[in-house]
């Protein structure tokens, strides 16, 4: 449940004060440009231009963004790097706004706050009409100004106000960007005059597969000296580190499995004489959990429930394997239930299971629900008392409905009234929230929904596996010292020595390897030909070397070479192709040289350089609009994919399918949207200490 909500079961009167010292305490600024750090101390996970990152408050835009985004599956480790992001661009970015002095005034923060887009409007929004009532929320915030709770204030400006800030400023900043968006006439008509040009040439064409790769060798002096000519495009912001490494598998073996399985089968006949399902997959540790009510075969997550739904009631299906997993199946019961239910309902709520905390006594949401059910039965409007009692958020502005819905989405007591109950039933159902006072207004479909009770083991290594595959990785590495050591013994041990490549300072997972932010850390605390102690990563033992440290700056041959080396091995052969096939001046000539057929090429555009059967060749196609060429074979080409001679047969326009109005508006919104990837420019320019490795 929200912070907002969890205030809210509280009294909606106190977030109405929260945001109301919030609000004040960003008014009584001259103006509002970003929201800083509430701590400070000396330890600073980075710096921006200079700008500090505190820990303090790094650590706490983390675990807010851990409440946020852990239900949803995501990592301590991957938040790290998101945050870290986020912080990165609020600077850069507040420092442009400081250039600029971009800000939000206290009227635009009170419109944006009030507006048709607040951020408050469910707070504030009347359930009857809809009608967001700004006026009533201005007012609670002149009542209520005395109101005190630092933390909760800090969730507000976190959540709410801070975020519609920034969202505000990087509007405003991105709108000067994209206003100062133009396309120059001679542009829009040299782009007009390049999407319609076409040409047809005649070329003779030899491929640079056609000479063996092994044929053409390769130097670290060539691929320096390409590097070193094309700097910028080889240069590297920061250091790279490469590891070979070799694993001890210490996954489940065949009799791990098969003693699993023997467990299993052992607790069989037990299983199929329980009548308390629940009680007895709890006492045998089912890994899937008894879901104790209803499903039909659609709403079935099983692989195999074709097979399942046709169990007869008491009988008994495997064992299978699911998953990682060896499972029993036994049909418990089937009833024919509707597919779909509509209803509404007032919820009294007595805890919050997520939380565990107590919203009311038992007793006094038993005393109040029994109310409310009698106020109903003498004619009390069903609406009118749920937005006055009900503590579900979600159906409260709705007078409590909840539109067809499918089996097993609510909790079991709920959906077992409303799908096992006639149409038009109401009545009191308690579940782990509280008291529901239930009405069922419609039911659509109906089919066989069955229980079916799964008791699964995990197919799990055993001790002896794990100490094994552990014991043979401590003892590999303590015998390796060296790269020539741990290459030998990886050889006379069959293992695969394998490479993990670019792994930087802040990376929690290595590629093949998998996540170990334990390796990275010693990846970058050791150094060239270092060997590790073994690494449990998931489900073996992994021992590393350090192969190389690739420092940051222009890349090094190692580096460079996966490359650059095509580049030049296909620079050599189109030289050795050029200097011994193509003979004479002509196509004819060129044809009988090089032993290749005279081609045609038709119809080529000038903004599209593909040729047909061959692929993308710029400089080629480029030539084609050569005049000097029409109706004269050109010398040997050497293009991206083989080497070219070409004769231009004719070039000339197409008819246009745009017109120049269309075109502009289309070329002014290309160049706005680069408005839009202009903060990766301000990254690149800006000074980032990144000190991360030091805390994480």
């Amino acid at each position: 449940m929200s912070v907002i909500q969890r205030i809210r079961d509280k009294g909606a009167w106190i977030i109405f004060g929260i945001i109301a010292l919030a609000l004040i305490a960003f008014i009584l600024q001259d103006g509002v440009r970003r929201g800083g750090s509430t701590f400070s101390n000396t330890t600073t996970i980075g710096k921006v231009n200079g700008e500090k990152i505190e820990r303090s408050d790094f650590e706490e835009k983390l675990a807010l963004q851990e409440k946020m985004y852990g239900s949803q599956g995501a990592q301590r480790e991957q938040l790290i790097g998101s945050v870290w992001n986020q912080e990165v661009d609020r600077l850069v970015l507040g420092q442009e706004y400081d250039k600029l002095g971009l800000q939000v005034s206290p009227k635009e923060l009170s419109d944006i706050l009030f507006g048709d887009n607040s951020p408050l409007r469910q707070e504030f929004t009347d359930p009857k009409t809809g009608e967001f009532r700004a006026n009533d929320a201005r007012q609670a915030f002149a009542n209520l100004k005395k109101s005190k709770n630092t933390d909760q204030i800090k969730m507000i400006n976190s959540v709410y106000i801070n975020p519609a800030v920034a969202q505000t400023l990087r509007m405003k900043y991105q709108n000067l960007v994209i206003q100062a968006a133009y396309v120059p006439k001679w542009m829009l008509e040299k782009q007009m005059a390049d999407n319609n040009a076409v040409a047809s040439f005649s070329y003779v064409y030899v491929p640079y597969v056609s000479v063996s790769d092994s044929t053409v060798k390769v130097s670290d002096d060539e691929i320096a000296s390409y590097v070193s000519k094309h700097a910028k495009e080889f240069n590297k912001t920061e250091e790279t580190r490469n590891i070979n490494y070799v694993s001890f598998n210490a996954a489940p073996s065949g009799s791990d499995s098969a003693t699993v399985l023997n467990t299993l089968l052992s607790e069989k006949a037990e299983f199929a004489a329980a009548t308390d399902m629940e009680a007895f997959l709890s006492k045998n540790s089912s890994e899937i959990p008894f879901y104790n009510s209803y499903y039909s075969k659609a709403r079935m997550q099983q692989p195999n429930k074709d097979t399942l739904v046709k169990i007869p009631v008491g009988a008994i299906y495997g064992p299978y394997v699911d998953g990682n997993n060896y499972v029993l199946a036994k049909m418990v019961g089937t009833k024919q239930w509707p597919d779909s239910v509509k209803v509404r309902h007032i919820l009294i709520a007595t805890s919050d299971p997520r939380s565990g905390q107590q919203v009311r006594a038992d007793s006094t949401g038993k005393k109040l629900i029994d109310s409310i059910e009698t106020a109903i039965k003498g004619g009390a409007d069903f609406g009118a008392l749920c937005t006055k009692y009900s503590d579900d958020p979600g159906s409260k502005d709705k007078g409590g409905v909840y539109d067809f819905f499918p089996q097993g989405q609510m909790v079991v007591p709920f959906n077992d009234f409303v799908f096992d109950k006639p149409n038009g039933t109401k009545g009191v159902v308690k579940t782990d929230y509280g008291y529901h006072y239930i009405e069922i207004l419609g039911q659509k479909g109906s089919s066989t929904s069955y229980k079916i009770a799964y008791l699964a083991k995990p197919i799990l290594a055993s001790n002896e596996t794990v100490t094994a595959a552990s014991t043979a990785a401590a003892q590999f590495s303590v015998s390796v010292k060296d790269p020539k050591k741990f290459n030998e013994n990886a050889l006379k041990q069959n293992l695969a020595v394998q490479g993990g490549n670019d792994i930087k300072q802040n990376d929690y997972n290595i590629n093949g390897v998998g996540q170990s932010r334990q390796l990275v850390r010693w990846v970058y605390e050791n150094g060239v030909g270092d060997v590790s102690e073994p690494f449990e990563i998931g489900d073996r033992y992994v021992v590393a070397m350090i192969s190389a440290v690739n420092k940051a700056g222009t890349a090094s041959v190692a580096e460079a070479r996966p490359t650059v080396e095509t580049i030049i091995r296909n620079e050599k052969k189109a030289k050795q192709i050029i200097e011994t096939k193509f003979k004479g001046n002509t196509l004819e000539a060129y044809a009988s040289s090089t032993g290749a057929p005279v081609q045609k090429a038709d119809s080529l555009s000038f903004s599209a350089p593909f040729i047909s059967g061959i692929g993308s060749e710029p400089k080629i196609v480029g030539a084609a609009f050569n005049k000097t060429l029409v109706g004269k074979a050109s010398e040997a080409i050497a293009g991206a994919t083989g080497v070219f001679a070409i004769k231009v047969e004719a070039t000339g326009a197409k008819a246009a399918n745009t017109d120049l109005v269309t075109l502009k508006q289309t070329l002014t919104q290309s160049v706005k949207m680069n408005a839009y990837r202009g903060l990766d420019a301000l990254r690149r320019a800006a000074n980032i200490k990144d000190n991360r490795f030091k805390f994480y």
